[in-house]
């Protein structure tokens, strides 16, 4: 039998896969073993501190974040792993009436008749963003627009009431009371982000720790954990 290490993986990862990494890395104990621990807080906070030089036995963050940390060779070259694709869902405060996303048009509309709309820091926001400037109406929403602060989700700003109408990957949605789901957008205009995971440069310094992370990664990436993927509103990368 293969040596377990004698400490947890130490993982760091934004906030929209805190769930699904949990119960990853509670099956992965389950089946190996080797406890994995993660640390999951906003996306752009996670890269700077792994830029920093923070020490951390795994990454896992949007794509195009692990793709700048490995450019700037933060993590260790050609190690990104793809894990999850999570696409953003529309919800309003539970209770409240629900508005037509059936369409690109719907939805437009819908965001121009919310007196607030919440979006998050991420790469989900800011493409966001980009397809209000598109639709021509960024300069008309003004100040109703409302990004969460970094690691507060938009579900918590929809059931306070801070904001009306709330845009968010569906997996940071999936579960918070005190909101209403009210669906996917559209195709046409799905905002996918896909999340992966990355190593660090130092992480052969321990062959036992660096065999037990890329068997996790191995584990991530299976078929055995599409079904985990699947409950948190993601799809398999």
């Amino acid at each position: 039998m293969a040596e377990t290490p004698t400490q947890p993986i130490r993982g760091i990862s934004s906030m929209a896969t805190r769930q699904v990494l949990a119960d990853l890395a509670r099956a992965y104990e389950q089946r190996a073993g080797v406890k994995a621990q993660f640390e999951s807080v906003g996306g752009v906070d996670a890269a700077k501190r792994v830029a920093a030089g923070e020490a951390f036995d795994l990454v896992v963050l949007a794509s195009d974040a692990i793709d700048k940390l490995l450019k700037a060779g933060h993590l260790r070259a050609g190690s990104r792993a793809d894990l999850v694709h999570s696409g953003v869902a529309v919800a309003v405060k539970a209770g409240a009436a629900l508005p037509d996303i059936g369409n690109e048009e719907a939805v437009r509309a819908a965001v121009l008749a919310a007196p607030s709309i919440g979006y998050s820091t991420g790469p989900s926001g800011v493409a966001l963003l980009k397809q209000f400037e598109q639709w021509g109406i960024a300069e008309t929403l003004g100040d109703r627009l409302v990004q969460a602060r970094a690691g507060v989700p938009v579900a918590s700003l929809i059931a306070s009431g801070e904001v009306a109408l709330g845009f968010q990957q569906l997996s940071e949605l999936l579960g918070v009371e005190g909101i209403h789901i009210v669906g996917p957008l559209p195709d046409a205009i799905q905002i996918t982000t896909t999340f992966s995971a990355g190593l660090p440069n130092g992480l052969d310094g321990d062959p036992v720790k660096s065999l037990a992370v890329r068997a996790l990664v191995e584990f991530m990436r299976s078929p055995e954990a599409d079904a985990v993927k699947r409950q948190h509103g993601m799809a398999p990368a």
